[in-house]
Order: structure tokens, then sequence, then C-alpha cells
């Protein structure tokens, strides 16, 4: 965390990681080589906090009625799938809209696409870790899904946001041994740090030991302590005594010896030392599962992350040395990553960690293999709670508009009117519509998908503006769907060796590039059939094609290079 935090000297930089220090201690700590790749992967930059998943990182055990334990790790899945950002556009999110992902969520409760999670379990026994190729207690390490399948046992629903974000937000104090019957820690050390830590962080952060009587850390249940006094304190106790034992309160309380808290009572033998086990020093092969896991373009995007992040680096030798701990991985992320960042040799000689406190590494695992629930293209996904952007000027076909928006809405898809000028807008049939942005308030890494209506003198009128034919060159270049109708399509005539539809009324669909020359009539006969009234046309299929390329959320085979950033 120090490494992190900006540089003592000049306090810079803010909020990021791509600085000296960091990739200093990074390349002197060959344990962080699995997470590095997971903060270099999609999986960093989440879409939306609903299409995210979550997993301790520590293992715990579950105790049965019998005092039987088992091995425990949970797990968060997404009900709507995942969805992630690519870095391009989370850098310019961050100046153009900060709280994009907090706005998300609220929005989402606020309109009843209420985000839900599985709670999941890993199960597995004492015997059976035995025989895993890693250490369980290792936090650097995870159990592949393959290995030990997550059993899908509960699901959390987030249906009302906080009436008060600081009262209920803020003042939550999580703590890692606030525990409920039935559960219990492993020997994870990293896991037993924290039972201290995190309650030291709530005495540091409120000042006082009644942090839990605050309303959003009161229990549901009547909890009774010896505690007595002290800053914010809440509770108004009658009682005489505050000690035990007592016998002027029939020794009240007293501990439940059944439903209170006790450790499973496991044989412990060995010496005692303050070392780091041998058993955690395997750092590669879990980073060689993860980059062997990954489809070719998230493999693309890590190799684009390690150049924007050591090109930030200004010595030499720490570059070198970050790419002989990646190339332990596997040379290739080495290999592919030396050229980007002006490395002239890469090699996995570790012989510079002689003196590091970290375990000598051990030889990298064989057969190392993958695990496809890592990649992101293996997953679940929709476009549920997605926005799409219509672009409209002056004389739009109104009726592309409407039919559009009735297909995205049975979706649960957003559609939002972005134009030259905030106010009305004229339609071609003399009605008005009604702008939800203009170009300076909207931008392309704020949607995911692009939807341009017919309409002679609207698409004129965008075809001229520069601030349109970037809105759609940038979703482009992201690989976001893209769709127009009629005249629509000249919006997207500098899109590179995209092929659009013909003037005989077909529909073409290149690479999530959707586009239609059919008139608004026939689309709007279309979408009638979408949403279940009456399949009238042949061109119905114009808004469901569009529908599931938000649902498949990007496509990564596009020409894109070409395109500027």
């Amino acid at each position: 965390v120090h490494s992190v935090k900006p540089e003592p000297h000049n306090e810079v930089p803010q909020a990021s990681a791509a600085h000296n220090n960091f990739w200093d201690f990074a390349s002197l700590t060959p344990e962080i080589t699995h997470m590095l790749l997971w903060v270099l992967s999609d999986r960093a930059l989440p879409r939306s906090y609903a299409k995210m998943e979550g997993f301790g990182v520590h293992t715990f055990r579950l105790i049965n009625a019998q005092g039987k334990s088992t091995f425990c790790k949970i797990h968060w899945k997404p009900v709507e799938g995942m969805a992630s950002l690519v870095w391009d556009e989370t850098q310019k999110i961050a100046g153009k809209d900060p709280d994009f992902n907090r706005k998300d969520l609220w929005q989402r409760i606020e309109m009843g696409l209420y985000p839900e999670f599985e709670l999941g379990f890993q199960l597995f026994t004492e015997a059976e870790a035995e025989k895993f190729d890693f250490d369980i207690l290792d936090a650097t390490k995870l159990v592949p899904e393959e290995l030990v399948p997550v059993r899908r046992v509960g699901k959390m629903t987030l249906n009302r946001n906080p009436d008060n974000f600081f009262a209920e937000t803020e003042q939550v104090a999580f703590h890692p041994g606030h525990l409920v019957p039935g559960i219990d820690f492993s020997n994870d050390p990293l896991l037993q740090a924290r039972i201290f830590s995190y309650l030291d962080t709530q005495l540091n952060r409120f000042h006082s030991a009644n942090f839990p009587e605050l309303p959003i850390n009161r229990p549901r249940c009547p909890v009774f302590n010896n505690n007595q006094d002290g800053f914010m304190r809440h509770t108004i106790s009658q009682r005489q005594v505050n000690y035990e034992p007592n016998s002027l309160d029939e020794g009240r309380p007293r501990e439940d010896k059944d439903r209170g808290f006790t450790s499973y009572p496991e044989a412990l033998h060995g010496t005692k030392s303050r070392v780091r086990p041998e058993s955690f020093s395997d750092h590669f092969s879990q980073a060689e599962l993860f980059w062997n896991s990954m489809s070719p373009p998230e493999k693309d995007r890590i190799i684009e992350a390690i150049k924007f992040e050591l090109g930030k680096v200004d010595h030499m030798h720490i570059r070198e040395r970050v790419l002989k701990l990646l190339y332990n991985a596997s040379p290739e992320i080495a290999q592919r990553a030396a050229p980007e960042i002006g490395v002239q040799n890469v090699d996995g000689d570790l012989s510079y960690l002689e003196h590091s406190p970290s375990p000598k590494p051990s030889p990298k695992k064989p057969n190392v293999g993958s695990s496809p629930a890592l990649s992101l293209e293996n997953l679940s996904r929709n476009a549920r709670g997605f926005k799409v952007a219509i672009l409209i000027a002056d004389g739009v076909n109104g009726a592309d508009i409407e039919a559009l928006r009735a297909a995205l809405k049975a979706e649960e898809v957003t559609a939002q009117l972005i134009a030259p000028r905030s106010g009305p807008i004229a339609t071609a049939d003399g009605d008005q519509l009604q702008a939800d942005h203009n170009f300076s308030t909207a931008s392309s890494v704020l949607f995911d998908g692009v939807f341009v209506p017919s309409g002679k003198a609207s698409s004129q009128t965008l075809s001229m503006l520069g601030e349109a034919v970037h809105f759609v060159l940038e979703s482009f270049k992201h690989g976001k769907p893209i769709a127009a109708v009629g005249e629509g399509l000249d919006l997207l005539a500098p899109l590179p060796n995209v092929r659009l539809a013909s003037s005989d009324g077909g529909i073409a669909n290149d690479n999530g590039v959707i586009t239609t020359r059919a008139l608004a009539s026939s689309l709007g006969e279309k979408v009638k059939g979408a949403v279940g009234l009456g399949d009238e046309a042949s061109q119905s299929e114009f808004a469901q094609q569009f529908a599931q390329a938000l649902a498949r959320q990007r496509f990564w085979g596009r020409p894109k290079d070409s395109v500027p950033a």
C-alpha cells in the first residue's frame, strides 16, 4: 500500500499505480505476479458494479451441527453476467464522468433494475486440499472452478438506495471477526492478521469501541456484553454490573456455549516461527494459468496495460525486473511486452531476488493448463441496464426512434437522445423531441451502443459535425454495437472496411455494425414483432440483431487500429 501511494518527494502521481515506487516494489515481490495479471486484465475495469464478480481471497471453515469442518471459498456471481470497459474508455470516463460506476448503480436501483448476486461456495475437505498442487492458505492462490465447482446457495438483491450515504454507507464497519455460528477461520496467515487489523481500523476510524451501536452497524438480535461508557455510547444500560464472573446479576451476561463462537478443535503440531512457508513459494503457476485462460483479445489488452503502466516507469532496471517475473509466468508475456517498453533482452533470471524476504521461487508446476472460467469471453452476459446513444438533429425520422426505443425497452436497455444542442429537436414530420444531452455533455465512452436513425436533414447535419463523427468512430474503436437506418448510414461512411447495407432492403451485420436501408415503417413493423405485437414484416430482424449485439457487448475483430483514439 505504501508503494502505491504518491511518491513522497513530490506527491505524484495521484490515484495511479503507474509510477516508479509501485513497480519497484512489485519487481522485488515475486508472489505478486498472479495478482498483477488480474489487475492488468479486463476484470479490473468493470462496466458496472452489477456486472462484476467478487470472491474472497481467504479460506474459511464451515462447521456443521456435528462439528465436522469443511473448507470454503466464498464467491458472488452476478446474475446479469459480466461486462468490462477498455483502458482507453476508462481513462476518458474518469474525466467525463468520474462518478460513472456509482451513478450507474444508483440509477439501476432507482429504475427497478435491481442488481442481483448469487452467493456461491467452493467446498472441499482437508484431505482434498492436501492433494491440490498449491497451498489453500496462500492468499495469492485461487481454487480453479474446474477443480472445485462453485455451488450457488443464496442470492443478494440490492433493492434500495441509502437514504443518507454517510450514515448508511460511510459508517459501515466491516470486520471479518464478526461471524455467525457455523463459520470459523482457517490458519490463513493474512486472514489471521485481518481479524486483528480490521478491529483496530474501526477503533481508529470511529475513535470509540462503541461503533457497533451505530444504527447501520447495530445487530438485529440483542447482543449483550460488558462494554461500559466511552465516547459515542448509545445503549442505555440499567444493569448494575459490567464484569464476569458476578453474583449480583446471577452471573449474567454469560456466553452461550451452544450458539456462541467456539473455534474448531484442530490438532496442531510443529515449531512456531516467523517465516513464510515454503508451500507459498510457487509464485508463477497460477499466473500462467490466468494467462493461458485468456482469449487472444484479452491477452492483447493485458499487453497494452503493461505498455501503459511500465511506460510510466523512469528506471529501465525496474522495467526489466518486472518482465523477468512475467517471463517466469509465461515467456510470451515478456517477449510481447519488451519491445513496447524499450527492453532489449528478456529472460527469466531471478538471481537479483537473492536477498528478497519472499520465499525463494520454486519451479513452476508442469502442465499448468487453463481455466475457462477465468476468461470473460466464456461467461454469461446480457444487455440489461445498458445505455444506447441515439444521435439526432433537426429533420430526424421520429418513427425510427420510437420503434427502436420500444425494442430496447423490452430488453431493459435505456436509450438517450444526443443532439448538437440542448432543447427541442424538430422531427421530419413536424413533431418535437427533447434531447437528453448535447455532444458537450455526452461521450461515446458513457454508452454501450449507438443508433443513427434516418432523416436526410439530420444526417447532413451530423455528418458535418466533428463531434458526431468522432462519437461513431470512437464507439467503433472500442468494439461497441452500432446501428443505422436509411440516411443515417452516411454518418458511418468513415468506418474502415465495414460492409454497409445495400439498397435492396436487406440487413447487413458486419462485426456488430448493423445497417439497413429500410423505411421507418418497416422498422416499426419489425419492432412490433420483436415485442410480441405481431411479426408483420421481414425487417423485424433489425432490432433483434441490434439487441443481440448489445448482449454480446464487444466485437474485437474490427480493423480498429487505423481509427484515431
